[in-house]
């Protein structure tokens, strides 16, 4: 008996919509996105950062290797793929194990003290919620060299530049300090006893992290975890003499500078490379979801990852959640609209436009020389020009060129002999 014909996916249905959990960004968004890019740029060279581009896939040990094989993100939160050479690749879930790795692969350790930065779109497999998507988009720095305490203290200060420059000011600095190699084997072993017997208490999450990644419990979001958990051991009641004077540094330098912030010592972090000092800066109106920017030091991620020992620190922050906090940019407006009526006009105009462009104008266009003046006008308008450049039959006898203004609706001749600079001219000096 002959067997049935496998079934046949499913014809995809159009129109195709975007994959679960992407948004696109529009026109009318850009502005927005432009403007915070351009802040930081300028903000981090100020700093003396340079911008560094990593591949938006990575072999996958790296990411297991850095962030920890038992982390959520490792374990449930990767786009992970085998290619056609056989290898395993990921998506990359965060910014700064690329970064580390073309650190060592080029050889930027030799170079002393590294400032970088990075932009660009992460992914995770994550539920999509209210400022959180699976591809979102991270600005981040990272600084390697001296582990003093004035590098932690200049990076929160960075940060606070950022938010000033961006007009972001009802933000919270949360700060901790969770050890290092030397004194948190010892306080999660301390933890990890006070879990056990709490486990009925926990949630189904917390009695798998109690065994995985004990101090991912004390960061559980869940009410009855939170309770259960208030008597627990704290890691800066635990840190070593070294560990506690850097952060009692890293504090004086902050109040010397005027930088508030709030203890919070059950900030660890999601990440296992982090060391000694972490920070989130949260916004109190944004939810559930309500971290925008976020990171801490990594002493010895460099050297895991098979680089010579050299410390670091970074942060890094989310654009969409950020510019959910960011007036409304004004969206982007034609310095003119060109209304050409009929072919001559048209001909006469195409290396004007182009000069008029040159000459670092905005200029849009309708592109049917057959359409009246009325059309072309409500075109104009629409486009949200402050200037409309009207050429026609009449305007070409005369030898004139027509700018309406747009706003005010007063229009006046420009001798065509004067070409583009006697239309740039005219848009500029009219411009407030």
């Amino acid at each position: 008996m002959a067997s049935e014909p496998a079934s046949r996916p499913e014809p995809p249905r159009f129109p195709l919509q975007a994959a679960r959990g992407v948004k696109d960004v529009l026109p009318a968004e850009t502005p927005a996105w432009r403007r915070l890019e351009a802040v930081c740029r300028d903000l981090f060279a100020r700093y003396g950062l340079g911008e560094i581009r990593t591949p938006a896939f990575e072999p996958t040990p790296l990411f297991a290797r850095s962030i920890g094989a038992e982390t959520d993100i490792v374990e449930k939160e990767m786009y992970t793929f085998t290619d056609k050479g056989g290898q395993s690749l990921s998506l990359r879930p965060e910014g700064t194990a690329g970064v580390i790795r073309a650190y060592i692969q080029h050889g930027l350790q030799q170079e002393g003290l590294t400032r970088l930065y990075y932009l660009g779109p992460m992914f995770r497999h994550e539920r999509p919620q209210a400022g959180r998507l699976r591809q979102f988009h991270q600005i981040g720095v990272e600084v390697l060299g001296p582990e003093a305490p004035a590098v932690d203290v200049e990076v929160l200060t960075l940060l606070a530049d950022l938010f000033d420059a961006l007009g972001v000011n009802d933000l919270t600095l949360e700060l901790n300090a969770i050890g290092c190699a030397d004194c948190r084997p010892p306080y999660v072993a301390a933890l990890t006893a006070a879990l056990d017997a709490l486990e009925g208490d926990l949630c189904a999450n917390c009695r798998r992290r109690r065994v995985t990644n004990p101090l991912r419990v004390l960061d559980c979001k869940v009410p009855s975890c939170r309770e259960a958990t208030k008597g627990v051991p704290l890691i800066v009641d635990h840190l070593c003499a070294a560990c506690a004077g850097h952060f009692a540094q890293v504090r004086a330098g902050l109040d010397g500078l005027g930088i508030a912030y709030t203890l919070n010592p059950r900030l660890v972090r999601g990440l296992d490379y982090y060391t000694r000092t972490a920070f989130e800066w949260t916004a109190p109106g944004l939810g559930a979801q309500d971290t925008v920017a976020a990171g801490g030091r990594y002493d010895r991620l460099v050297e895991e990852l098979g680089g010579q020992a050299r410390p670091g620190i970074g942060f890094a922050l989310g654009v969409e959640r950020l510019l959910t906090l960011l007036p409304e940019a004004p969206p982007a407006r034609p310095d003119l609209y060109a209304a050409l009526l009929g072919e001559q006009a048209e001909a006469r105009m195409l290396p004007v436009l182009r000069e008029l462009r040159a000459a670092g104008l905005a200029v849009d266009r309708g592109f049917d020389p057959t359409a009246s003046l009325k059309a072309q006008l409500k075109r104009a308008n629409k486009s949200g020009a402050r200037f409309c450049l009207i050429l026609g039959d009449n305007e070409l006898a005369a030898g004139v060129v027509l700018l309406k203004d747009m706003d005010g609706h007063a229009q006046h001749e420009i001798p065509a002999s004067g070409g583009a600079q006697a239309i740039a001219d005219a848009v500029r000096a009219a411009t407030p």
